[in-house]
């Protein structure tokens, strides 16, 4: 067996939208719950982890995972601006309290893609005032609960509007490309989203061009907004908690080319990843987030082989992705890597453990060149609500009957567990 690092964390990730239900002041809950949105279903109850994460965390425990990434939830912390809610700083102190009576190291993640609805309202993620807005959540957010939280991602998926934008202007171009590693609606697009942004003009009070979610296409000037509140958010985490390890996570698929492609490889490497990195040099951790690969020629992005295996997400099947980009990720940043996010959609389970025993392969190999990897979270913990894509996009470790919202461990979740009791594939 080749051994992992001591100390080396093992588990799974969450975001609380996705999993918590009824986050009723959110711009998502807003957008999903408006007739002809583009959602496929609103998240509602979700699989009701609000109120049940206290077994949740037990079950993590008890498959032998060691470290739960979880996300905080803006929106019920402060639902209107300044108004902080003492009683949704309580409820996650109990989360970050059970993780600790369960010997769970928590990854904490300040942002996971739902923000407040009144900070669209105020111009949402591309005005230049949502980074001090955002530093002052995370400010106190931090001074309660810092000495609860040894790791902390500012922002998830901070690049993820590149992808947002790829894949909106390759599904006009009718190409099956990849394009973002986020589960987005594209079924009858042009057609509903006139109708839609009106609707959404109309529930926030804003034109229907000014409504600014996180998960939507970025000006540059919006790009620099998200990466300004994260060095923003840095700073202020330091100043309340200075021993909780600060860090971003950012969306990377492994970027290869064939013959003829490589000067499109290299600008998708640096619109992707390379043109942040000055923003994450004072990091303590780099947070990556992989799950296929994404392969250029001559005329730019190629389409997933009709000859491959794909997901319910219609990624390739491709684990090796994952060794490559920590690789890459390491040529450019001199710091320790956690893997936040890596798994994939299937309903066959014998295909995750198959995913997740390939993926721990290339991290092994990496860690054995001397890369220094910290963690490795799987996505997810749970069956969950995949965005605009509703329920149906199977991704967890953790099986959840909606109807009842019974939990059952899957085949994967106790493979995952007993590499982590072993610390070693």
């Amino acid at each position: 067996m080749a051994h992992f690092p001591e100390g080396f964390l093992w588990g799974a990730s969450t975001a609380a939208h996705q999993v918590e239900g009824n986050n009723t002041n959110s711009d998502f809950w807003l957008m999903e719950n408006l007739e002809g949105s583009v959602f496929k279903e609103p998240s509602g109850s979700a699989v009701d982890h609000y109120n049940r994460f206290k077994s949740d965390i037990t079950e993590m425990a008890n498959l032998g995972l060691n470290s739960y990434r979880f996300s905080i939830e803006w929106a019920r912390i402060e639902p209107e601006e300044g108004q902080f809610e003492a009683s949704e700083i309580e409820h996650y102190r109990e989360v970050l309290l059970a993780c600790k009576a369960n010997k769970i190291t928590p990854i904490v993640t300040l942002h996971h893609f739902s923000s407040p609805q009144w900070l669209i309202r105020l111009g949402g993620w591309e005005s230049a005032d949502t980074p001090a807005r955002f530093a002052r959540y995370c400010t106190h957010v931090m001074r309660e609960l810092g000495e609860l939280i040894p790791y902390v991602c500012t922002i998830n998926e901070a690049n993820i509007s590149i992808g947002i934008k790829k894949i909106m202007k390759r599904y006009a171009l009718k190409s099956g490309s990849p394009g973002a590693q986020v589960g987005m609606n594209m079924e009858n697009m042009a057609a509903q989203m006139q109708k839609y942004f009106m609707g959404l003009s109309k529930a926030f009070g804003v034109a229907p061009t000014e409504v600014h979610s996180f998960l939507a296409p970025r000006s540059e000037e919006g790009l620099a907004v998200i990466f300004q509140a994260h060095v923003e958010a840095r700073a202020a985490i330091r100043l309340v908690s200075p021993q909780t390890k600060v860090g971003v996570t950012l969306s990377l698929y492994d970027i290869q080319s064939i013959p003829g492609g490589e000067e499109n490889a290299r600008h998708a490497w640096q619109e992707e990843f390379v043109q942040f990195v000055p923003y994450l040099h004072d990091d303590d951790f780099f947070g990556l987030q992989n799950y296929t690969r994404a392969v250029y020629g001559p005329d730019g992005l190629l389409p997933v082989p009709e000859d491959a295996e794909t997901t319910q997400m219609g990624n390739e099947f491709y684990p090796e992705a994952l060794g490559a980009v920590v690789r890459y990720v390491s040529s450019h940043l001199k710091m320790p890597i956690m893997i936040t996010e890596n798994g994939i959609a299937t309903d066959d389970d014998t295909r995750r453990v198959a995913f997740i025993d390939q993926a721990l392969k290339g991290v092994q190999d990496c860690i054995a060149d001397g890369y220094q990897v910290l963690g490795y979270m799987h996505w997810s913990l749970m069956d969950n609500f995949e965005w605009q894509l509703g329920f149906a996009k199977r991704f967890g470790l953790i099986a959840v009957d909606r109807s009842t919202q019974e939990r059952t461990v899957k085949s994967s979740g106790v493979h995952l567990g007993h590499i982590a009791k072993e610390n070693a594939i």
